[in-house]
């Protein structure tokens, strides 16, 4: 790394942002891109605007532009000077957007690789975990259109009790209504059922501990329809861990065609098979072929099934690798570290500020959140690079010191530090986990609003496959074989 790369820490904070910008987003980033001679708003100029808007700490987007905008008119002194409106500077921000996505993205998954190469694999896979969350939004009409779940009317059951159904039908009517009159309006209701979320569905490199990329949409999008979207962008060799509700023939089956690996926790919701036949097996292997796929004449699935214990209770793991290839102790540590995806959300939305976007239309959403992902993504990656430069682990980077200390420079971007340690460089160096043990239980006792723990995912269910099925396995295995002759 050349001296080019570090930060100083005896220069005004404006210099060290540039220094930032200059490493992050070169300008042959952008050679491809054109625009008119006289446009306010470049390429490279929306992005560091983007940058800064999206890192801001302010709650209202507007003074995040203008917080922006001011750094980089005093940092880069391009002529003509950047746009003087919020409205200009989202309009333009939307009109580039997919092609500066497009260049930043990969680019900053690149430095991933060139500054942390000891963390890019982990028991020899690129390991990824996946997960979504929900975003709340401000409630105007356009969100709601947008991003409020469809619901579908549910066709009214007839009781076929007789009387004595009826009457206790009855009787649960009179105890809804007395119970009603003494909760909120029928339109308090609605009003709070219609309450715009966007659906978030984030794929995260286990061994960096940053984003890889991400999808989002309606507040009742599919997590995993969201994740094969995702597939073509990750790279070879990866391994996909993900939680229960990531199952499915259809998506399991998406994840091999597309040359992946995965290893994925089963619950109830799973039926799996056993002493089908269709392939060599061992202990622990089981198929996924659900009646549909096989009427389809479609392959089964040939998995093997992992029991660990997480200390309270066993999971159960599924993969698609033999154990020559991944072990049971592999897996187990894989599927420990996917919990970092959880960290990760509770980071962007709490620390970062972002539970709740504040743009009042779906464009700007999509803009606000897409920025503020790719700001704390950039932000972690400078801090890591920090704590690398100075021989100590990326691993035990903490977010929330490495936000502070970034958002400090931006609001005092006119000071020149006091002393070395109020430098950028040196407190990214300082952003570090606390390491030091619980000696009591984090979870309140009188809390009000406490969440009930719901039941631990049970085991998958397991079947011995049926003759009938056996021989249709048998027929399949006998058409991809002579398939696999005359091609």
């Amino acid at each position: 790394m050349s001296h080019q790369d570090k930060m100083s820490d005896s220069i005004v904070n404006h210099q060290v942002i540039k220094q930032v910008v200059d490493w992050l987003f070169p300008p042959a980033l952008f050679s491809t891109m054109k625009t008119r001679g006289g446009a306010t708003w470049k390429p490279r100029m929306l992005v560091v605007a983007g940058l800064l808007w999206g890192c801001s700490g302010k709650g209202n987007l507007t003074d995040r532009f203008e917080q922006a905008r001011k750094i980089v008119r005093k940092v880069f002194h391009w002529q003509p000077p950047p746009g003087a409106t919020y409205q200009g500077f989202t309009k333009m921000l939307h009109k580039w957007h997919a092609q500066l996505m497009l260049a930043v993205v990969p680019d900053v998954q690149m430095k991933m690789k060139e500054v942390l190469p000891g963390q890019w694999e982990i028991a020899g896979y690129v390991v990824y975990a996946a997960d979504g969350s929900r975003i709340e939004l401000a409630r105007t009409e356009a969100l709601e259109a947008f991003y409020s779940p469809q619901r579908k009317k549910q066709r009214k059951k007839k009781n076929k009790t007789g009387g004595r159904g009826r009457k206790n039908a009855a009787k649960l009517k009179a105890g809804f209504k007395r119970r009603a009159a003494r909760k909120q309006s029928a339109e308090a209701v609605e009003k709070k059922v219609n309450s715009p979320q966007m659906w978030l569905t984030l794929v995260w490199h286990v061994g960096r501990g940053l984003p890889w990329s991400w999808q989002t949409g309606p507040s009742d999008s599919s997590e995993r329809d969201h994740l094969v979207e995702m597939l073509s962008k990750l790279p070879e060799n990866s391994l996909i861990t993900a939680d229960a509700g990531f199952v499915g023939y259809d998506f399991w089956k998406a994840i091999l065609d597309a040359k992946h690996k995965f290893l994925i926790r089963v619950g109830g919701n799973v039926k799996l098979l056993k002493k089908l036949g269709y392939v060599r097996e061992s202990s622990g292997t089981v198929y996924l072929w659900p009646d549909k796929a096989a009427k389809k004449k479609q392959p089964p699935l040939a998995l093997r099934l992992i029991v660990v214990h997480n200390g309270k209770h066993p999971v159960y793991l599924v993969t698609n690798l033999p154990k020559s290839k991944l072990s049971d102790r592999q897996a187990a540590a894989i599927y420990s570290a996917r919990w970092g995806i959880e960290l990760f959300f509770r980071t962007f939305k709490q620390t970062f500020g972002r539970r709740k976007l504040r743009s009042r239309c779906p464009n700007n959403a999509k803009l606000e959140i897409d920025w503020s992902l790719l700001a704390l993504w950039y932000i972690c990656l400078l801090a890591q690079r920090e704590l690398v430069n100075s021989g100590q682990s990326p691993s035990s980077l903490s977010p929330v010191s490495a936000i502070k200390a970034f958002q400090d420079i931006l609001h005092d971007w006119r000071v020149r530090p006091e002393n070395r340690g109020q430098s950028l460089c040196i407190r990214l160096r300082g952003a570090l986990l606390d390491h030091y043990e619980r000696t009591s239980s984090k979870t309140s006792r009188n809390y009000p609003r406490k969440k009930k723990e719901h039941k631990h995912t049970g085991p998958p269910k397991l079947f011995s496959a049926r003759k009938q099925q056996v021989t249709a396995a048998k027929e399949l295995k006998r058409q991809k074989h002579e398939i696999q002759l005359t091609a």
